[in-house]
């Protein structure tokens, strides 16, 4: 029984280490990026499929919008009137200057057999820019949208911790019961 209790110690110790380890590595992947001047988001949908993969976290350069030019994959949020009021992450395919002195774009998803049904110029200054797409860490951040997983996340481990302090103050109470003298009983009064 000893041995086993030592086998699980030890398993539960690098179990711990690598967890920590894992954790440690995604909030550097996390915070790093964003000290470097990257923005990151995550692919939800699979329209650039075959180039950034669903659950894919692309990181992105702000570029000055005139710096701009055919080819580059960029997160923008689509006109007013598309109807789609979510971020989407597509690659220039038009470069075209509008009647009013703007720069006019025109985007399509890689998996997409055609363009996107909508044209828009973007404000002066800078527009994100896909520099590097790292696979699959995004589902992380897709599964931590769900408030269920939120709780099972940090419940568990919480959970666990509470379970370690309420057995370490369980051993810590034994041993003052075993010290007491013996003959005496327990509430009689000691006598010089």
């Amino acid at each position: 029984m000893h041995r086993f209790v030592q086998t699980a110690r030890r398993c539960v110790r690098v179990l711990g280490s690598i967890l920590l380890l894992v954790t440690t590595l995604a909030g550097l992947a996390y915070v790093v990026p964003g000290l470097l001047g990257y923005q990151h988001y995550v692919i939800t949908g699979g329209s650039m499929s075959g180039t950034i993969e669903r659950g894919s976290v692309v990181f992105e350069k702000p570029v000055p919008v005139k710096d701009l030019v055919i080819g580059d994959v960029i997160t923008y949020l689509p006109p007013p009137a598309s109807g789609v009021s979510t971020l989407v992450t597509h690659r220039i395919i038009t470069k075209a200057p509008g009647k009013d002195g703007s720069t006019v774009f025109g985007t399509q998803g890689d998996a997409n057999p055609d363009p996107d049904p909508w044209s828009f110029s973007l404000a002066s200054g800078d527009q994100p820019v896909v520099a590097q797409a790292v696979p699959y860490v995004g589902y992380g951040f897709i599964a931590l949208a769900n408030p269920q997983v939120r709780m099972l996340v940090i419940g568990v481990p919480a959970g666990v911790i509470a379970l370690i302090a309420l057995r370490d103050l369980l051993l810590a109470l034994r041993p003052a019961q075993g010290r007491r003298s013996p003959g005496r009983r327990s509430g009689a009064p000691a006598h010089p």
